[in-house]
């Protein structure tokens, strides 16, 4: 009995031995980067300049290295700065940093829902779905093209209405803006009708809201926001923009599924919907369809429309670059037909300049990610969930890249015979598997706007106001986009057709694909 008794408590002592074995040992300690010192509660909030975020952490990286910690209230956060640092992260990574964290503010604003601000598994099949959608609408192919142009003959008829008066910059955003407006809903708007320029200073005051330093302080310390109502104020613009979208979504609905090629990105969600009646809860319930289509009509009127105003205020305060790119044009266009895609081949220093505008103006400093998983990043080991900042700043001003980064200097993107240099640190689009959905459309629409406009115009500052005293000190808002001011156009050629007369002998793709035409 006693050797029964010694044998089972020896098994007994084994299978114990075996399960420990097996089992997962606790998590390795975390390694964390450097950074400034830290005080109670409030972390490294006293030495952060609010309207100049990604300089902070610029100057920051020259003390602390590519990789550092900034603690954000009581949050530790990790920055990558400069081009390796970033590029390793980004690209070399699989899964490990393609997750957003839980921004207070977006999560009330989209319930972990969307494309931008979502993460795992609903990202990944909403991503899927977007980019397919965007290609059968025809980004980055010959359809898409004529609908730049068409809103170009739109623009360039506004803008000779001015008749050489001064203009609001912002009004250059409006052909960017009605694209996307195009692509979303299937047609386009009229510059007056009262719906887009509703959806035009809505989401211009979301914009403001969001890069203000009320909300910032909101999502460093959210129960003091939600006490103190910081976040009403957005919310209650958002909702306002939801209402529209709820009324466009509802219009495009039909009571049983359409078959064929779909007309739109909210007609592709809804079909999608239709096809799928138990997914409720999923990723075509409409909480998360009008999630996806305020995503689109944000990022897309946002980031582009912000770009071209850029570029024409850029263009206006360096004529003698604004000149070189119009003898180019002239020299490949002439001036009687409009720009295609295709164009940009025989256009290198215009496409220079173009990828020079992006550089320069840093348009989205950083958008945070976090750590899917456990994470090592430069030797360091950083837990699951930990917010990473890689700055997009410091790889688009990396002096190692670029000869002169301070300065606005489209040689950077030529190389000694004057042909186009593409450069792999340039990134104003991100980088790895977060890389912006609507990149192929961004740049699509920048050449043809651009190029469209000094082919027909100079840019000039008002009266009274030299080149060289234009503004170009970012607004506060969420992207860095240039301050409210005015420019004027000179019509370049006096016989030019109109803008719609060039349009039809340019292209020879049909008026098609859902594209409303131009009034």
């Amino acid at each position: 009995m006693a050797l029964l008794l010694l044998l089972g408590l020896l098994g007994l002592l084994g299978l114990w031995g075996l399960l420990c074995t097996l089992a997962p040992g606790p998590s390795p300690a975390p390694q964390w980067p450097p950074g400034p010192r830290p005080l109670p509660l409030l972390g490294n909030l006293p030495l952060l300049r609010a309207s100049q975020q990604d300089r902070w952490l610029l100057e920051l990286s020259e003390r602390y290295g590519p990789i550092f910690t900034v603690h954000l209230g009581g949050q530790k956060t990790i920055v990558l700065s400069g081009y390796k640092a970033v590029w390793e992260a980004l690209v070399g990574t699989r899964q490990e940093l393609a997750d957003r964290p839980p921004i207070p503010i977006f999560q009330l604003i989209q319930q972990g829902g969307g494309i931008f601000f979502s993460s795992g598994v609903r990202w990944r099949a909403t991503r899927r779905f977007t980019v397919r959608v965007l290609h059968s609408l025809g980004v980055g192919q010959g359809p898409m093209a004529h609908k730049v142009l068409q809103e170009l003959a739109s623009l360039t008829g506004k803008l000779d209405g001015c008749g050489g008066r001064p203009f609001p910059l912002a009004l250059l955003g409006w052909a960017p803006s009605n694209i996307t407006f195009t692509l979303l809903f299937g047609q386009r708007f009229d510059y007056e009708d009262p719906v887009f320029q509703s959806l035009l200073g809505l989401i211009d005051e979301v914009m403001v809201l969001l890069g203000s330093p009320s909300l910032q302080l909101f999502n460093i310390y959210p129960r003091l926001g939600a006490l103190l109502g910081l976040h009403r104020p957005v919310l209650c613009k958002i909702e306002k923009v939801r209402a529209i979208l709820k009324t466009i979504l509802d219009a495009h609905r039909c009571p049983i599924p359409r078959d064929g090629p779909v007309q739109s990105y909210v007609d592709a969600l809804i079909q999608q919907g239709q096809m799928r009646g138990d997914d409720h809860q999923g990723l075509f319930a409409e909480a998360n369809a009008v999630a996806c289509t305020l995503d689109m009509l944000m990022a897309g009127t946002e980031t582009t429309s912000a770009t071209l105003q850029w570029a024409a205020l850029l263009m206006a305060k360096h004529p003698d670059i604004q000149g070189r790119v119009q003898v180019e044009l002239d020299r490949v266009l002439g001036a009687g037909r409009l720009p295609q895609p295709e164009d940009q081949q025989q256009l290198p220093y215009t496409s220079a300049v173009l990828h020079e505008v992006q550089r320069y103006i840093t348009l989205l400093p950083h958008v945070p990610r976090c750590t899917a998983t456990d994470t090592r990043l430069g030797g360091y080991l950083l837990p699951k969930g930990t917010p990473v900042i890689p700055l997009l700043t410091s790889v688009l001003l990396d002096k190692t890249q670029w000869a002169t980064p301070g300065q606005f200097n489209p040689g950077h993107f030529l190389d000694v015979n004057g042909h186009f240099l593409k450069r792999s640190a340039f990134l104003p689009f991100s980088a790895g598997r977060r890389v912006c959905v609507g990149e192929s459309l961004a740049r699509t629409e920048l050449f043809l706007l651009l190029a469209g406009l000094l082919q027909r115009y100079h840019l000039r500052p008002p009266p009274g106001i030299s080149p060289a005293a234009l503004d170009t000190t970012p607004a506060l808002a969420f992207t860095m986009r240039p301050r409210a001011q005015v420019l004027r156009v000179v019509p370049r050629h006096k016989d030019a057709p109109p803008g719609d007369t060039c349009l039809a002998h340019s292209t020879g793709v049909p008026e098609s694909n859902g594209a409303a035409a131009v009034p």
